[in-house]
């Protein structure tokens, strides 16, 4: 049992850390008089208590952590915490486990479903605290615990690899890790700081812009308004949160490298930002015109302005809404949530698949059609002008498989359960890719509320799985994981 100490020492620690970040919503509580204070208290206390708990017997165990501990952490958090950020849901509101558990799953992973309604009238802090699960789970919990644990005695690298999303998990911006890890997150509060100054500049109280530049930035979809963008009916706004939506949607390695440099010249290098923001910006244009052609919408302008935030916050799995997209023709809603497979970039606060894998699957599938018109041609499949290696394509193809099996599974399970079928397949696709809204009785102008328990805790394993990318989770749940 001594070996996993290291684990419970820097889990133990991470935790503490984290009771830390209830300080904020209940300093904003008490100074509001919103009456959920005392929700915050009991939170931060029994976090906070069971964090020193867990790590004062393993106090003394400073071994660096290895690769399956890496893997370990990683899980241990992204399962654990969530259920100490739902308390003040559960102390203040009265909510069942399963519902304060789902919501706070659903913001550190930053999904955005949600089980709640009435959001105009819940306590600011409340909504304070929603923002800010999305905002830490955006760029990872686990990359900021990076920056802090060599602080504290803990080598965080197989934590970083864990953790990070994508396929090629070596490569790093600055020699240390811990430089990496503070960079990135440099660079996230920089952008959020002006998300918020541009959304107060567009129309929004400071409280609003504060909390959706949390979510637009994590890309979490969370609002503090049942009626989300469309409480506003602004232009301005909107396309204020497109922009910054589509930043958030790209690597924000790259975007470290481009403020580092003073240049455009890293995203002109970059092989998934072309992509990314080719496929979204044509799926804005071609759904505008689909919509206007149906006569969703009176003139073309209308249906541009409408397409372009609700595709690109559903494309970028943020999970905002304007309007009840839908109502719209089915195509539409159904394009939608197949971008949030796929488009963002890797090293971006969004869900699915990724870019980078997608743009590999489809190189290899040609390269496969090739070779079958010519069995002897050498045609290696290429990322950035550079071979890819066979050990990051086979990973790919099997991360390929073990997404589409999961989807299938989680979504026959929902079926069996009861629910119909294009609820049960768009729930669990945009709870794995990390979205938030999906189609029908989960649809964008209402909530999960309406699912069983059951139901509701496979659409939470589902966003954990997604947000781990599958192989994190599934590591640690095979047999040959605990072995010696």
């Amino acid at each position: 049992m001594k070996r996993y100490y290291p684990v419970v020492r820097a889990f133990g620690l991470l935790l503490t850390c984290f009771a830390l970040t209830l300080l904020a919503p209940l300093i904003f509580s008490w100074w509001m008089a919103d009456g959920a204070h005392s929700a915050y208290d009991e939170a931060f206390l029994l976090t906070l208590g069971t964090g020193l708990i867990l790590w004062w017997p393993a106090r003394h165990a400073r071994a660096d952590l290895k690769v399956r501990d890496g893997f370990l952490m990683v899980v241990l958090v992204w399962s654990v915490f969530p259920a100490f950020a739902g308390m003040p849901l559960i102390f203040h509101m009265g909510m069942s486990f399963t519902d304060a558990y789902f919501e706070a799953m659903s913001g550190l992973t930053t999904t955005g479903s949600t089980v709640l309604s009435n959001l105009d009238t819940l306590p600011l802090s409340i909504n304070l605290w929603r923002g800010m699960m999305v905002w830490l789970g955006g760029m990872g919990l686990i990359v900021l615990a990076v920056a802090i644990l060599p602080l504290l005695g803990i080598g965080g690298r197989q934590m970083f690899k864990a953790e990070t999303p994508g396929p090629m998990k070596e490569s790093q911006l600055t020699p240390r890790m811990t430089q990496t890890a503070k960079g990135l997150w440099g660079v996230y509060a920089f952008v959020t700081i002006l998300c918020i100054l541009s959304l107060h500049w567009a129309g929004m109280n400071w409280f609003d812009a504060v909390m959706h530049a949390f979510t637009t930035m994590g890309l979490g979809g969370f609002s503090s308004h049942d009626a989300s963008f469309g409480y506003w009916n602004s232009p301005v706004i909107e396309a204020v949160v497109v922009v910054f939506m589509l930043l958030a949607g790209m690597n924000f390695a790259t975007m470290f490298l481009a403020l580092y440099g003073r240049s455009f010249q890293p995203y002109l290098r970059d092989p998934e930002a072309r992509w990314f923001l080719g496929i979204t910006l044509a799926s804005v244009l071609g759904i505008a015109f689909y919509l206007w052609l149906q006569g969703t919408y009176a003139d073309f302008l209308t249906a541009l302005r409408h397409a372009a935030f609700n595709v690109v916050s559903i494309a970028t799995t943020t999970g905002f809404a304007s309007v009840d997209y839908n109502q719209w023709p089915f195509f539409a809603p159904l394009w939608m949530l197949f971008l949030c497979s796929f488009v963002t970039s890797a090293g971006s606060t969004g869900g699915g698949i990724k870019m980078i894998r997608a743009i590999i699957l489809y190189k290899q599938v040609y390269r496969e059609l090739l070779r079958a018109m010519h069995p002897n041609v050498v045609w290696p499949v290429r990322m950035g002008g550079n071979p890819v290696p066979s050990n990051i394509l086979f990973a790919v193809l099997a991360f390929g498989f073990m997404y589409m099996t999961s989807i299938v599974t989680m979504t026959l399970l929902l079926s069996f359960s009861g629910l119909e079928i294009v609820t049960a397949f768009s729930a669990v696709v945009a709870s794995i890719n990390n979205t938030g809204p999906g189609l029908n009785q989960v649809g964008p102008a209402t909530t999960y509320a309406t699912l069983t328990d059951f139901q509701t805790w496979v659409c939470t394993f589902a966003m954990l799985l997604g947000r781990l990318e599958i192989f994190t989770l599934l590591v640690v749940l095979t047999p040959a994981f605990w072995r010696r």
